[in-house]
C-alpha cells in the first residue's frame, strides 16, 4: 500500500476514510469503493454529466476529480440526494413527465435538476435548457425533462412540494402561458 494515498471526505452525510491510488477518479471512488454505482461513467471526459455529483454543494463531474483531490471535501451523491428525500418532488415529475427512457443519465440529470432548482436557476424554460447544457441524453430529446423541472420549479415557486398530475397529451408550455 505505498503508493497509496489516505483521503477522508463526507459522502452523503457519513464521513468515510480510505487509501486510494493517485489516480484513482472520484467516480471509480465512489462506484468501487464506496458501491455507490448511482454515479455512471460515460465519457470520461466530462461532457456527458452522468457522472455528476455534488461538491461542497456544487456540481461537478467526478470522472474529471481524483479521489485524493476531494480530501476533506463534502460529497453528495444521487443516493443521498434519493435518501433524504431532497428529489422525490423531481422523481415524481420526471416520472409523470415520460422524462426518461434508458436511465443511464437520469442520475446526472437528476443531480443537475436538483442543483438549478435549489439555486434559482429555473425562471425560464431556456434558463433550464441551458442549466441542462453539460447532460447528455440520447434517448428523450430533452422536452419531458424541461416539462418536469418547470413542473417542480412552478410548484416549488406556489409552496407546494408534491407534482400535480398533468395530463400527458399537452405540452407543458401550454399549461404555463410560456
Amino acid at each position: 500500500m505505498t503508493d497509496r494515498t489516505p483521503v477522508t471526505l463526507t459522502v452523503n452525510g457519513e464521513t468515510v476514510s480510505h487509501h486510494v491510488a493517485p489516480r484513482d477518479t472520484l467516480a471509480d471512488f465512489l462506484r468501487q469503493t464506496l458501491q455507490l454505482t448511482g454515479t455512471h461513467l460515460g465519457c470520461e471526459m466530462g461532457a456527458c454529466g452522468a457522472c455528476l455529483v455534488l461538491l461542497d454543494d456544487k456540481p461537478i463531474h467526478a470522472c474529471l476529480m481524483f479521489a485524493v483531490q476531494a480530501d476533506g471535501m463534502v460529497i453528495e451523491t444521487i443516493e443521498g440526494l434519493d435518501g433524504r428525500g431532497a428529489i422525490s418532488d423531481l422523481q415524481q415529475a420526471f416520472h409523470q413527465r415520460n422524462s426518461l427512457q434508458c436511465g443511464f443519465c437520469t442520475a446526472g440529470v437528476l443531480v443537475t435538476s436538483y442543483h438549478l432548482l435549489k439555486t434559482g436557476q429555473t425562471a425560464s424554460r431556456e434558463e433550464i435548457r441551458d442549466g441542462l447544457s453539460g447532460n447528455y441524453c440520447r434517448c428523450t430529446g430533452y422536452e419531458a425533462i424541461v416539462d418536469a423541472i418547470e413542473t417542480v420549479a412552478r410548484q416549488r415557486e406556489a409552496g407546494s412540494d408534491r407534482p400535480k398530475n398533468r395530463p400527458m397529451d399537452r405540452p407543458m408550455s401550454e399549461e404555463v402561458g410560456a
